[in-house]
C-alpha cells in the first residue's frame, strides 16, 4: 500500500515538473510542428516521396510526430535522472517506501504524458495547414502506434541517465538524439540517402519507429521486421537501464 501511494505521489510530482518546464514543452510539443512546416511548407499533394507512395506532407507528418515523441521521452528522462543522481535526490528516494521500479515508472509516465500532445499537435497542423486527410481509424492507429513506440526511447533515456554523469549527460544525449533522428530518416526521407547509408538506416530503431506510422498511412500492416527491431531495441535498452539502476544502487 505504501509503495503504491509513494509511486503515485512521485508520478504526480514528475508530471507537474514536466508541465511547468516551458523550454522543454516548446522543444517537445511545438518545435516538431515548426520543423514540419519548414520541411513540407512548399510542397503540395502531388509531391511524392520516392519509394513510399506517400506525399511529402503525409510522410513528414509521421516523421515529425515521431521526432516530437522521441524528444519528450529521451531528452526529458536522461538529463533529469543524471542530475537527480548527482544531487542526491535519487539516494533520498531510496529511504522512502518507493520501490526502484516506481522511480523509473514515474519518469516514463511523465515523459509519455508530454509526448502525446507533441504527436497530436503535429497531426492538427498537418491536417489544417497541409490538408492531410486520413480515415478516422488511421488517425487513432497512428496516435497509438507512435505513442506506444516511444517507450523504446523512454527506456533509452533512463539508461543514458544512469550511465552518464550530470556534466556528460547532455552531450551524450544530444549525439544520440541527433544521430538517431537524422540517420533514422526523421528529418528527411531515408530514400534520399546514399545506398550505403540507407542500408544502415534500415537497422536503426528510429527508422523502424517511423515505418510503423507510414505503413498505417498506406492502410497496410506494419512490417514484421520493424516490429521485431523495436521489440529487440526495447529489450536491450530496458535491460541496460535495469542493470545500470542496480549497479547505481549498489554504489550507494
Amino acid at each position: 500500500m505504501l509503495n503504491t501511494f509513494a509511486s503515485r505521489c512521485l508520478i504526480k510530482l514528475e508530471l507537474a515538473r514536466a508541465l511547468r518546464n516551458r523550454k522543454f514543452l516548446f522543444f517537445s510539443v511545438l518545435y516538431p510542428s515548426i520543423l514540419f512546416l519548414i520541411i513540407a511548407g512548399k510542397s503540395d499533394s502531388t509531391t511524392k516521396v520516392d519509394g513510399s507512395g506517400l506525399t511529402l506532407p503525409t510522410y513528414m507528418m509521421v516523421s515529425m510526430a515521431s521526432f516530437g515523441a522521441l524528444t519528450a521521452v529521451l531528452m526529458g528522462n536522461s538529463e533529469r535522472i543524471a542530475k537527480e543522481r548527482e544531487s542526491g535526490w535519487v539516494r533520498q528516494l531510496r529511504l522512502t517506501p518507493l520501490p526502484g521500479r516506481g522511480y523509473v515508472l514515474a519518469k516514463t509516465a511523465s515523459a509519455a504524458v508530454v509526448s502525446l500532445p507533441s504527436i497530436v499537435v503535429v497531426f492538427v497542423v498537418a491536417a489544417a495547414v497541409k490538408h492531410v486527410r486520413l480515415d478516422a481509424w488511421q488517425w487513432l492507429a497512428l496516435t497509438g502506434a507512435i505513442w506506444a513506440g516511444s517507450l523504446v526511447f523512454a527506456a533509452l533515456g533512463v539508461a543514458i541517465g544512469y550511465l552518464a554523469t550530470g556534466d556528460a549527460v547532455r552531450p551524450i544525449t544530444m549525439i544520440v538524439y541527433f544521430g538517431l533522428s537524422m540517420l533514422g530518416g526523421l528529418w528527411m526521407p531515408a530514400t534520399s540517402f546514399p545506398q550505403w547509408l540507407q542500408d544502415i538506416a534500415k537497422w536503426l530503431p528510429t527508422h523502424a519507429y517511423a515505418a510503423l506510422g507510414q505503413a498505417i498511412e498506406q492502410s497496410q500492416a506494419p512490417h514484421g521486421k520493424d516490429i521485431a527491431l523495436l521489440v529487440a531495441f526495447f529489450a536491450l535498452f530496458a535491460g541496460g537501464a535495469a542493470w545500470l539502476y542496480r549497479k547505481d544502487t549498489l554504489k550507494a
